[in-house]
């Protein structure tokens, strides 16, 4: 007799909504506003929701659609609200992200705009269509970045390329965390290395206590910089899934827009998670600066792999549910196999269709046999099929608390969104720094569980 789930509809999806992402990725750039053309409820969503993450205030704009608007069309909405924005914040650009209300009517917002070109203000508009039934808030991060660079590096401006004495680097690292944007400036300050990191909300989404009101943050990616994007020597891109979209599915990114458009070349490689991955960066960056590895990262490398063997009695073995963004899962799957984790349950809200073979690629072949591998996932499903796997803990962001709770095992936060503790933003993920302070996390959690279920407890590991 067939099993059949006591549910018919998503419950707790593992994912958020696509313009929550085109939101994040605007508000990473200088003295831009998000802008969400649709209902005020989308806007007050997702604005609570990046504030409960990042603890800064975060302002998202709305259309504010009413039942005339959904009947009638948003354009009129849209323009005042565009004037609203530039009379209250004075920004260098606005980003407009349709919700899945305004894509649906069917509101042509390329053509408002474009009637709005000779009376708009200074600000610059961007538009990025993220209807949140076509994807995950992953999809409307990558379409927003992809948005910013077509409108400030239009084919008019390719030039002959004329090299400089200090090359410059584009990196879009996809969605990760303050910390580990931080990281990656300071890896390319010790490469002496100009870098144009986009987004960049390091600072604008975590800076210091204000003397007086700013209406925008300071922080953000300058456009000034953007708009020479097409003059860098490299492009860097993270994400295996994203590669194989680029590659397999002619998605066009960031990076691969600049490489068609101005001939800048783009490597593509995995979030630098883990011994593996950032020996990759690292060969990478040497490739495009033509400097060695600084001594700073070879000690370490050498701390990370010595904390392996300290520590590899306590995860020997362990299985582990995965979840979360597609790249950011196989990054993380990659780190856990190399350590001797087998995440036997890798699961995410997206649905790629390149997610199985992405985590084929980093985990070696006979832990990848053990695994479970599943797109367009909820957290009941997730839950249904671990409940069989008996993990010895979760790994993931604050959505699976519930799940690990009523498995009664511990829960290693990662990842985005962190909404039930403090300092999820300054959580390190990549580089040698960024796994020793996971592989760590990961084994406290162990022995943190073994010690309160101990009829004795321990003091001495």
């Amino acid at each position: 007799m067939m099993h059949k789930p006591f549910y018919t509809a998503t419950q707790n999806a593992c994912k958020n909504c696509t313009p929550l992402g085109a939101a994040l990725a605007f508000s990473g750039i200088e003295k831009a506003i998000p802008l969400l053309h649709g209902s005020q409820g989308c806007s007050t969503y997702m604005r609570r929701y990046l504030i409960s993450h990042f603890k800064e205030p975060v302002d998202i704009a709305s259309s504010n659609f009413s039942e005339e608007t959904a009947i009638f069309g948003g354009g009129a909405n849209l323009k005042l609200a565009i004037e609203n924005i530039e009379k209250q914040y004075a920004p260098t650009m606005i980003g407009i992200a349709t919700t899945c209300l305004s894509e649906t009517i069917g509101d042509d917002v390329p053509m408002i705009l474009e009637s709005l070109s000779k009376t708009a203000g200074k600000a610059a508009l961007v538009h990025v269509s993220t209807p949140s039934y076509t994807g995950t808030h992953v999809d409307g991060f990558h379409q927003a970045v992809k948005a910013v660079v077509d409108r400030f590096n239009p084919v008019s401006n390719k030039k002959q390329y004329k090299p400089k004495k200090k090359q410059t680097v584009n990196l879009f690292p996809g969605m990760l965390s303050n910390e580990d944007i931080r990281h990656l400036k300071e890896i390319f300050h010790d490469l002496d290395t100009r870098v144009i990191i986009l987004p960049d909300y390091s600072e604008r989404l975590e800076g210091p206590s204000w003397v007086e009101y700013q209406a925008i943050q300071d922080g953000g990616t300058p456009i000034s910089w953007i708009e020479k994007m097409n003059l860098s020597a490299f492009s860097l891109e993270f994400g295996n899934v994203l590669e194989n979209q680029v590659d397999q599915k002619g998605l066009t990114s960031a990076g691969s827009l600049l490489e068609t458009r101005f001939n800048v070349p783009c490597i593509r490689a995995g979030l630098p998670i883990g011994v593996k991955a950032t020996d990759t960066l690292f060969q990478h960056l040497e490739y495009i600066t033509g400097k060695p590895l600084p001594d700073k990262y070879s000690s370490q490398k050498g701390r990370l792999i010595d904390a392996y063997v300290d520590g590899n009695k306590y995860v020997s073995q362990r299985k582990a549910v995965l979840y979360g963004e597609e790249d950011f899962v196989v990054g993380m799957a990659g780190f856990l196999g190399e350590v001797g984790i087998i995440p036997v349950l890798c699961a995410s809200g997206g649905k790629s269709s390149f997610f199985e073979d992405a985590l084929r690629s980093v985990l070696p072949e006979n832990i990848f046999d053990q695994v479970r591998v599943h797109e367009n996932m909820d957290f009941a499903r997730m839950e249904e099929r671990a409940r069989f796997l008996k993990p010895d803990l979760v790994i993931g962001n604050s959505k699976g608390y519930a799940m690990a709770r009523r498995l009664k095992i511990p829960l290693v936060r990662v990842g985005f969104p962190i909404h039930d503790r403090v300092g999820g933003t300054r959580i390190l993920h990549i580089g040698y720094k960024g796994a020793l302070h996971l592989f760590d996390t990961i084994i406290n959690a162990l022995l943190h569980m073994q010690q309160d279920s101990s009829q004795f407890g321990y003091s001495y590991m």
